[in-house]
């Protein structure tokens, strides 16, 4: 199974009818629980049998199943995103009720599904990991220690001082070692590269 992870870089929408019942599925990248009930909130229809959903994001997650039997929608829902490795997503699925039921197994089988295939859709943006770093550089070398920022670093915060400038860095895992020990050579020693401490 592949470690990489992904995100869906944009809104997807996907129907199918299974047994006379209408399944209507939106998909959509978020990157925190509000964005997600806003998401709900915007497609939800309150005529429907059943709006089940699910998110994930990279260290949290939820479902729901709506009156659907226990275990039949959501996490169905959440097992197609996670089977896609994808985080920073949003699915509800609509069904509106045909007169046909579909038992616990068929239920999953059609939201997992309705999922999968709608996700199946989306075009994929894979997720680097990210440090954050605090980097303190004197005024003298900012132009040339700014000059290494390229892809894979952003800046978050950017803050003067009497001796320089502190820049909050956002930069991937992979470049996060080599590019400290290269600001620590451009500066001769004076620059300060330090990942802050987590506050528990």
């Amino acid at each position: 199974m592949s470690s990489k992870i992904y995100r869906i870089q944009s809104y997807q929408h996907f129907e199918e009818r299974i047994k006379n019942s209408l399944f209507i599925c939106h998909c959509a990248p978020i990157f925190s629980a509000e964005e997600a009930f806003d998401f709900f909130n915007e497609y939800i229809q309150s005529d429907a049998t059943h709006n089940c959903w699910a998110y994930k994001l990279i260290d949290s997650y939820r479902f729901n199943d709506d009156g659907e039997p226990g275990g039949t929608a959501g996490r169905p829902m959440l097992q197609a995103i996670e089977g896609k490795n994808l985080i920073n997503v949003a699915s509800l699925v609509i069904r509106y009720y045909g007169g046909i039921k579909l038992g616990t197994g068929g239920l999953m089988r059609a939201y997992g599904g309705v999922t999968a295939k709608c996700l199946d859709q989306a075009t994929l943006i894979e997720v680097v990991p990210t440090k954050k770093i605090i980097c303190k550089v004197p005024f003298s070398d900012i132009a040339i220690v700014k000059s290494k920022f390229t892809q894979g670093i952003s800046v978050v915060e950017e803050n003067f001082t009497n001796e320089g400038v502190v820049w909050q860095l956002e930069v991937e895992e992979n470049l996060v070692s080599n590019l400290g020990q290269t600001v620590i050579n451009l500066t001769k020693g004076k620059g300060v590269w330090e990942i802050p401490e987590i506050k528990q």
